[in-house]
């Protein structure tokens, strides 16, 4: 929600729109071990998308210090509109930017 809210899109303007994320499930991937209190960097990308971003797969990415992933989290996720509970195509300016994260290398159009 950090990088929504840093790219024009608190909150405030999820309200505002009556929409909102909704995450429908999360695939969860280790691949090596990390230390308790350890740093770490997280990356965030675009692993499948709908042409109208009502749709995505958002890609969190977990590595140690060193570069060695620590694990990955895909969440397979749409839009929700507040009002009539129902799953939809976020506006043009929300979509564009879903459009412009950089994508995985197995990166799908979903349907």
């Amino acid at each position: 929600m950090l990088y929504f809210a840093e790219h024009g899109f608190p909150m405030s303007e999820f309200e505002r729109l009556r929409i909102g994320p909704v995450i429908l499930r999360d695939e969860l991937d280790y691949f090596r071990e990390i230390r308790l209190l350890e740093s770490f960097t997280v990356t965030m990308v675009m692993a499948g998308l709908t042409p109208d971003a009502g749709r995505f797969f958002l890609r969190n990415e977990f590595f140690r210090p060193d570069g060695k992933r620590i694990a990955q989290v895909t969440s397979h996720g749409g839009w929700l509109d507040l009002t009539t509970r129902k799953l939809t195509a976020p506006p043009e300016k929300l979509a564009s930017l879903l459009h412009s994260l950089e994508k995985t290398s197995d990166f799908r159009t979903l349907e």
